[in-house]
C-alpha cells in the first residue's frame, strides 16, 4: 500500500481485478510489487505512476479519491484491459466509506455508548429482520473472508483481497456498513503483513478476521436491535447534548499508520462523563508533535490543545456523539472558563473509581483509559523492551510507552520516570488486554511540582524535574511471570493460521497432549475447540477416482471463528481478574 497514491473506492479496485484474465491474476502480486517501486508524480489532481521509459498510469482522483474505474487509464498497448489498471489501484490506499456514498448513508442508526444506560424504544410488531440483499452480502462477506483465512497473510495476494473489497461493496449498498468496514479492515491488516509495515500486529489480522466472519454468522439471524448494532451507521451521528460544564484532563498526541497525525484533547464534566475534542488530518509525526499547539476552535473560541487540557469550557447548544467526540457546528457556543486540578473537584473522582472497576469497563468497550493511583517501582525487562513498573493498591502494573516514534517523547519520558522510584503520582493510562496488568501511559502528575502535571506524548521531562536525590534507574529487574491458564495452546493455533492458513494446521501432528493439558487447567472447551480446529484443518475428501477434493473452507472457518472468539473472552476474564475484577 502506497501513501503516495489517491485513496481508491473498494468497488473500483475489485472491478478491476474481477475484469482481469486468470492468466493476468497469476502476475498481478508481482505488478503490484513493481509499481511500489516505481516513481510517483503529483499533478494536481493527478497522479501519475512511471511503469517504465514508454508507460505511465494515470489516477484522477477529484476531491482528492478514485471513485470510478474510468478515472485509472494506462498508456500500454493493452490497456484498458492490461495489468497496470488493476495494480495501481490494489496499491493504492483504501477510500473512506464516506468518500464514496452509497445507500448505506441513508442508515442512521447510532450504535449504543459503550457504558451508558439507553433506555431502550419499545418494539412495535415484529422485530425487524435482515433483507435478503443484506443476507446475500452476509454470504459474499463470508465466503471472502473464509477464503482469506484459508490462504493466510502468506497466501492473500491482491486477488484475494479484491473479493474483500467485493464483499465491502456489496455490503454497503445492502446498507451494512459495519460489515463493509470489517472487510476493509482485513484487507488493510493483509496489505501491512505482505508489506512488512512496522505497524503490523498479527493480533490486528486476527481481530478483523473474527469481527468479519462473526458479522457475516450472525447477520442473517440477527433481529432488532441486534440486527441495528450489526449494521452499524456510515457516520456517527451528533445529537444535542445541551449545555456542559468541561474540566480539562489531558492531551495525547495521534500517529497512525495510516497517514493521520494530530491531537485529541480530553476533557470531563462534573459527573465524570469524557469528552474529547480532536484534530487529527493526514500528516506524519511533524503534525502530531505540533499540533498541541495549533489553534483549537471550539464555538466562538479559540484556545490550543495545551491550554484546553488546563482549563475549562462553557458549552451550550453542544452536540455529542456516541463516542463521546464534541461537535463543532455552527449552532455550538462555548466561552472559555476556569480548569481543575486531578486531585480537586469534579476529577478527583476520576481517580476514585476501583482499578478493577476500571478495568472492567474498559474491557466491555469504550475508551479504554485508566485513572490509577500509583507508587513507582522500578522497571523491568521484557522480551520488547524495558517497560515501567508501578504498585496500584495490591496490583503491580506494567505501564509501557504508548508510541515509540522518536519524534514523540512517551519512550524518553517513561526512562525518566524510572529513576523516580518511590515517588507517588496519578496517571492517565489506556488499557492493554493482557493476563497481567498492564497499560499505555499517557499522562502524569509532575513528579516534583504540585498541582501540575504532564502529557507524556507531548511534555518532555527533563532530569532537574525528578525529586532530588533521584539517580539513574536501577539495572530492569527480572519479574517472574505470573502462572496463566494455558489458553495460549489454544491462541497459538488461531494466530498460525490467520498467518500461514489453513495448511499450517493440516499438517499431522500431536495434539493429544495439548488437549490433556488443557483439560487438567479446567478449560475443556478449549481442548475441544483445540481438536475440532486440526481436523477441520486435516479433513480432506476423495471422489470416485481417490483424488483429493478441495478442504471445506466453511468447516474450517467455523472451527476458528469458535476458536478466536473463545480465546477473546477468556483473555477478557483473565486481564480482569489480573486487575481484581469481578
Amino acid at each position: 500500500m502506497s501513501p503516495d497514491l489517491p485513496p481508491v473506492d473498494p468497488s473500483v479496485t475489485a472491478g478491476l481485478v474481477a475484469a482481469l484474465s486468470p492468466r493476468l491474476r497469476k502476475r498481478l502480486d508481482a505488478g503490484v510489487a513493481k509499481l511500489a517501486d516505481r516513481p510517483v508524480v503529483r499533478d494536481g489532481d493527478t497522479v501519475r505512476i512511471a511503469v517504465d521509459d514508454s508507460t505511465e498510469v494515470e489516477l484522477h482522483a477529484p476531491g482528492g479519491t478514485v471513485t470510478g474505474a474510468d478515472a485509472i487509464r494506462c498508456g500500454c498497448l493493452l490497456a484498458p484491459d492490461c495489468l497496470h489498471r488493476a495494480a495501481a489501484a490494489s496499491a493504492a490506499p483504501i477510500a473512506e466509506p464516506s468518500a464514496a456514498a452509497g445507500p448505506a448513508e441513508a442508515d442512521t442508526t447510532a450504535p449504543e455508548t459503550p457504558g451508558a444506560e439507553e433506555p431502550g424504544e419499545p418494539e412495535l410488531g415484529e422485530p425487524e429482520t435482515a433483507t435478503p440483499e443484506q443476507c446475500a452480502a452476509a454470504r459474499v462477506l463470508h465466503a471472502a473472508a473464509a477464503a482469506a483465512l484459508e490462504a493466510g497473510a502468506d497466501g492473500s495476494g491482491a486477488v484475494v483481497q479484491a473479493e474483500l473489497l467485493r464483499a465491502a461493496h456489496t455490503a454497503r449498498l445492502a446498507g451494512l456498513p459495519r460489515a463493509a468496514a470489517t472487510a476493509v479492515s482485513v484487507v488493510t491488516a493483509l496489505r501491512r503483513a505482505r508489506s512488512a509495515d512496522p505497524a503490523y500486529l498479527l493480533a490486528d489480522l486476527v481481530g478483523a478476521l473474527r469481527d468479519a466472519l462473526s458479522a457475516a454468522l450472525r447477520l442473517p439471524r440477527a433481529r432488532g436491535r441486534e440486527l441495528a448494532e450489526l449494521r452499524g451507521t456510515v457516520r456517527q451521528p451528533y445529537r444535542p447534548d445541551g449545555s456542559l460544564r468541561l474540566y480539562g484532563l489531558f492531551t495525547e498526541p495521534v500517529l497512525t499508520a495510516t497517514g493521520y497525525a494530530g491531537a485529541v484533547t480530553w476533557t470531563a464534566d462534573a459527573e465524570g462523563r469524557l469528552y474529547q475534542v480532536p484534530d487529527v488530518a493526514p500528516g506524519g509525526a511533524g503534525r502530531a508533535a505540533g499540533t498541541a499547539d495549533r489553534t483549537l476552535r471550539v464555538g466562538d473560541t479559540a484556545l490550543t490543545h495545551r491550554e484546553l487540557s488546563r482549563a475549562g469550557l462553557a458549552v451550550s447548544g453542544a452536540t455529542v456523539s456516541p463516542s463521546g467526540r464534541l461537535g463543532a457546528g455552527a449552532g455550538v457556543r462555548a466561552v472559555r472558563a476556569s480548569g481543575a486540578g486531578w486531585r480537586a473537584d469534579p476529577l478527583d473522582r476520576l481517580w476514585a473509581v476501583p482499578a478493577g472497576e476500571q478495568a472492567a469497563r474498559a474491557l466491555g468497550g469504550g475508551h479504554g483509559l485508566l485513572f490509577l493511583e500509583v507508587t513507582l517501582v522500578g522497571t523491568v525487562r521484557e522480551a520488547s523492551g524495558d517497560c515501567l513498573l508501578a504498585r496500584c493498591g495490591g496490583v503491580l502494573v506494567r505501564l509501557t510507552a504508548a508510541h515509540d516514534h522518536p519524534a514523540l517523547p512517551h519512550r524518553d519520558n517513561l526512562r525518566l520516570l524510572a529513576a523516580a522510584r518511590g515517588s507517588r503520582l496519578r496517571i492517565v493510562a489506556r488499557l492493554t488486554p493482557a493476563p497481567h496488568p498492564r497499560a499505555l501511559l499517557l499522562a502524569a502528575e509532575h513528579p516534583t511540582l504540585p498541582d501540575s502535571r504532564v502529557d507524556l506524548g507531548l511534555d518532555r521531562l527533563q532530569h532537574a524535574d525528578l525529586p532530588s536525590g533521584s539517580a539513574s534507574p536501577a539495572p530492569p529487574a527480572e519479574v517472574p511471570a505470573p502462572d496463566e491458564a494455558p489458553v495460549h495452546l489454544l491462541g497459538r493455533r488461531v494466530r498460525q493460521a490467520a498467518s500461514g492458513g489453513r495448511l499450517v494446521l493440516s499438517f499431522p501432528g500431536e495434539t493429544d497432549a495439548d488437549v490433556r493439558r488443557l483439560d487438567r487447567a479446567g478449560l475443556g472447551t478449549a481442548g475441544e475447540l483445540l481438536h475440532e480446529l486440526h481436523a477441520a484443518a486435516a479433513q480432506r475428501s476423495r471422489d470416485v477416482f481417490g483424488r483429493l477434493l478441495p478442504a471445506d473452507p466453511d468447516r474450517f472457518a467455523r472451527a476458528w471463528l469458535a476458536a478466536a472468539r473463545y480465546t477473546d473472552e477468556v483473555d477478557r476474564a483473565l486481564c480482569a481478574a489480573a486487575w481484581g475484577g469481578a
